[in-house]
């Protein structure tokens, strides 16, 4: 019985201080069905990432976990910089223009160059920027309704439902690998 009483004072912990998802996909107000769902997903996501490092320190958000890992910061803004390119490709049909390479190519590709380049920066540097884009694709699928949501991206197989999907599923991956490297970064 004091293990049940334990176990259940820790459910209620959880679900008081919201360390839990939201616990149902419901298309907010102003979007159609099924972008409204994904906006639902995916705003779960960012949250749950947020909440994963919003309190971080300097030396946690710029942890490597060896000489290949990315930075937390890092990936903050990859996750950025791949919603950004989405944007780009799924409502306007194109890639980076030379002047958006300079921005958003570095944190896209991640590797030697941004683990040298994106560090010492507060996780709010980084939380404040994929803000910004997340903004936008708000924005942006509002304009939006499930026949857009269901139809092909010019030039491409996928669909522009498959391509959001993707955003998501990103940002899932990332949360689990942020979380790992947070587990495993030295507590100060």
């Amino acid at each position: 019985m004091k293990k049940f009483a334990f176990y259940l004072a820790i459910i209620v912990i959880c679900f008081s201080s919201n360390l839990y998802s939201q616990n149902t996909i419901e298309a907010p107000k102003g979007y159609s069905t099924q972008i409204g769902n994904m906006v639902s997903m995916l705003e779960d996501l960012k949250a749950r990432v947020t909440t994963s490092v919003v309190n971080l320190n300097q030396n946690e958000v710029d942890f490597l976990l060896d000489d290949d890992a990315n930075r937390i910061g890092a990936m903050i803004l990859h996750l950025a910089a791949t919603e950004k390119y989405y944007q780009l490709y799924t409502f306007e049909n194109r890639s980076f223009n030379n002047e958006e390479n300079e921005t958003w190519l570095l944190p896209l590709e991640l590797g030697e160059p941004a683990r040298n380049e994106l560090v010492n920066k507060p996780i709010s540097y980084y939380l404040d920027i994929w803000d910004e884009v997340r903004k936008e694709t708000l924005r942006l699928l509002k304009t939006k309704d499930d026949k857009w949501f269901n139809s092909k991206v010019k030039n491409s197989s996928m669909n522009n439902h498959w391509a959001w999907y993707h955003v998501m599923e990103h940002q899932a991956n990332h949360m689990g690998q942020i979380r790992l490297i947070i587990k495993r970064a030295p507590k100060n």
